[in-house]
């Protein structure tokens, strides 16, 4: 059941107005145009009125949350990597997840949205806390996805959070250098990460 910000229930055209709003909130905010991240340009954008934002989410806070969560309903079912082979395989497997993830609406759209956003925890929560609460799902599935993909091999708990914490920063740097006037070798990067990982979480 699909419900206004007030609680109600939507009807099949208000299910679809809001379906349209967080479709064109996506795009505008995947174009990485400084000026996207604005609930004004996404409701001109749908051709909707404030009230109607108002109405389905709330408020800006509502809003960006609805996306986060619109994204996370829509990126396919998650990937299994358990059981899929030693440290090093699955390591590359994860690396290379990500990689292609960088590209994809969804998450050009949640990297230009945070960049947007208060970068202290407790500013976020306090002027954003249904955003901040959608971020922290994203985290938190971003840890189960970790854990199950080595899953059944004698991975230090420690060490693997310390990599989990690593990968995010470490792959955003190396996809941005690939795009910048740069003679780094993003691809031997990423073999240098994932051999270095590989016997960082291997080693006993």
């Amino acid at each position: 059941m699909t419900l206004s910000a007030k609680g109600t229930r939507l009807n099949k055209r208000g299910r679809e107005t809001r379906d349209h709003v967080l479709k064109v909130a996506l795009r505008c905010l995947a174009s990485g145009d400084p000026d996207a991240v604005s609930a004004n340009l996404v409701a001109r954008e749908a051709g909707v009125t404030w009230g109607t934002v108002q109405h389905q989410f709330g408020d800006v806070d509502g809003l960006w949350a609805a996306v986060l969560e619109y994204v996370a309903d829509h990126r396919g079912p998650a990937v299994r990597l358990a059981d899929s082979g030693d440290v090093g395989t699955r390591v590359r497997a994860v690396l290379d997840l990500m990689w292609e993830s960088l590209e994809l609406p969804g998450q050009l759209a949640l990297y230009h949205l945070r960049l947007s956003l208060p970068r202290r925890r407790e500013d976020l929560e306090e002027q954003f806390p249904q955003t901040a609460r959608a971020i922290a799902a994203w985290d938190t599935a971003w840890t189960e996805m970790c854990e199950q993909a080595f899953a059944g091999l004698a991975v230090d708990p420690d060490k693997l959070a310390k990599v989990r914490h690593l990968l995010p920063g470490a792959i955003r740097g190396l996809h941005n250098e690939r795009h910048l006037s740069t003679y780094t070798d993003a691809d031997a990067g990423r073999e240098g990460l994932a051999a270095a990982l590989t016997a960082y979480l291997a080693a006993p």
